[in-house]
């Protein structure tokens, strides 16, 4: 995700952090390399200069000259500035109403805006607690509909069936009333889009506001639309009074300058960021932590959210435990590592939220390889007797000819595999000992497929 204006930053925040001093000139060269990055990350101009101009006019004032290390105070200022611009703090949905609380989705067609429904009420039931009720109002595309009743019945929250023959504003009553009398504490309506912005499309959302009269009003929009972005979120907000908005695909190719803009234009901030196509693919988006993300700090919060998110306490319990108990770590932990790994979103989406120098580590994965290696590496370990998983150092030539053959990949896969199993090991000791220094040296060999 943003990974060009991330590098860009991260170079830049670095030189300036090995500055002794800081003069007009060198924050001059500092900035307008900033401006460069910003510009070819396809940010809005008018976004570009007055962020340019907030940090360079806090820059030469008393927040860093004076400073014991003014390199790393500049460094603070872009933060701040960036952070600033992209809404300062996270804004969740809001709940002050009568229930049901309703949550009007809009949006063009191709935005994601019918999988952002499943994965907002997906987040809402998991981390809120919520009981949700989706509904779908597009009456124009009858696969719409029966997409928005998949995607709710993988997500596990309820769906109110509509149809195409129905007038929008019928379906999204009775929606709310059902909602209303079956004690739904959230509605979430999505709504028809077009290919882009028409009369037709705006009069009918503007209709279904009027009727519903939602606490929140959300608009969904691609991230790698770039400028088209910024200019598609200032057509909505003029037709409606928007509350917040949705960026999708963050994680595709894009150069992230709607992320950046998107609050500037439209004063409404950004609620919610879309990442990946499975339906926990929605990050709650805090301006703070998407700054450090993007000037290659990291974001150690959001990681720790996805980690209790996506592991088994009872089995983390369990294998802390065992690693105390001095039993040792083996391939079947090895194994359970793995599938953690991938709930969480794999190996990629991990190191996208740690510090540049450690993410870079992601760039050596060919892309869609890490799945076929997560997937290559558990078939091997399936392959193997319990007592092979348990004493990998029995595995000899005779037995990794069998496993291979079992699992259909070559012997040297099977070594492949035992070598990252003890770089493993090694690294389960280091972190039992304390290690952490080391255990991030070592963190290399953790990666499927690495150092082919």
């Amino acid at each position: 995700m943003l990974d060009n204006l991330t590098q860009r930053l991260a170079r830049v925040m670095k030189t300036l952090k090995g500055e002794a001093r800081l003069t007009e000139s060198n924050i001059a060269d500092a900035l307008r390399e900033v401006r460069m990055a910003l510009l070819e990350a396809d940010v809005a101009l008018p976004v570009v200069k007055d962020f340019i101009s907030a940090v360079k006019e806090k820059a030469v004032g008393e927040e860093v000259i004076g400073s014991l290390s003014p390199g790393q105070a500049l460094v603070g200022v872009v933060h701040r500035e960036l952070a600033r611009l992209m809404g300062e703090a996270h804004e969740g949905i809001s709940f002050a109403t009568q229930p049901p609380a309703i949550v009007l989705m809009a949006g063009l067609q191709g935005a994601g805006k019918t999988t952002t429904v499943g994965k907002l009420g997906k987040f809402l039931k998991e981390t809120q607690k919520k009981k949700v009720l989706v509904v779908s109002c597009d009456v124009y595309r009858p696969a719409a509909i029966e997409q928005l009743k998949s995607v709710a019945g993988q997500a596990g929250i309820d769906f109110f069936p509509s149809s195409a023959g129905e007038k929008p504003e019928a379906i999204a009553l009775a929606a709310a009333d059902w909602a209303r009398r079956h004690y739904h504490d959230v509605l979430l309506v999505d709504t028809a889009g077009r290919l882009a912005i028409d009369e037709e499309m705006m009069a009918e959302i503007k209709r279904l506001h009027a009727a519903l009269n939602p606490i929140e009003t959300l608009f969904v929009v691609d991230a790698m639309l770039g400028q088209d972005a910024v200019n598609t979120a200032r057509a909505f907000n003029e037709a409606l009074p928007l509350t917040g908005v949705v960026l999708t695909k963050l994680d595709g190719d894009a150069r992230g300058g709607a992320a950046l803009s998107v609050r500037h234009v439209t004063g409404k901030p950004i609620k919610f960021a879309g990442v990946g196509e499975k339906l926990s693919g929605l990050e709650a988006f805090h301006p703070e932590r998407m700054a450090s993300r993007i000037l290659g700090m990291g974001d150690v919060l959001s990681l720790i959210e996805e980690a209790k998110k996506g592991l088994d306490e009872e089995k983390a319990v369990a294998f802390a435990k065992k690693l105390k108990s001095g039993k040792g770590f083996d391939l079947n932990d090895f194994k359970d590592q793995i599938g953690q790994m991938r709930k969480m979103g794999g190996m990629t989406a991990l190191l996208d939220k740690m510090p540049a120098q450690v993410a870079q580590m992601a760039g050596q994965l060919p892309v869609g390889a890490e799945n076929k290696m997560v997937g290559r590496v558990e078939g091997i370990i399936n392959s193997m007797t319990p007592a092979e998983r348990a004493k990998p150092e029995i595995i000899k030539a005779s037995r990794k000819r069998r496993i291979a053959a079992g699992a259909g990949v070559q012997v040297q896969d099977v070594n492949r595999l035992l070598n990252q199993f003890e770089q493993s090991q090694k690294m389960m000791k280091q972190l039992t000992k304390g290690g952490i220094g080391k255990l991030m040296r070592g963190m290399k060999g953790m990666l499927p497929g690495m150092g082919r």
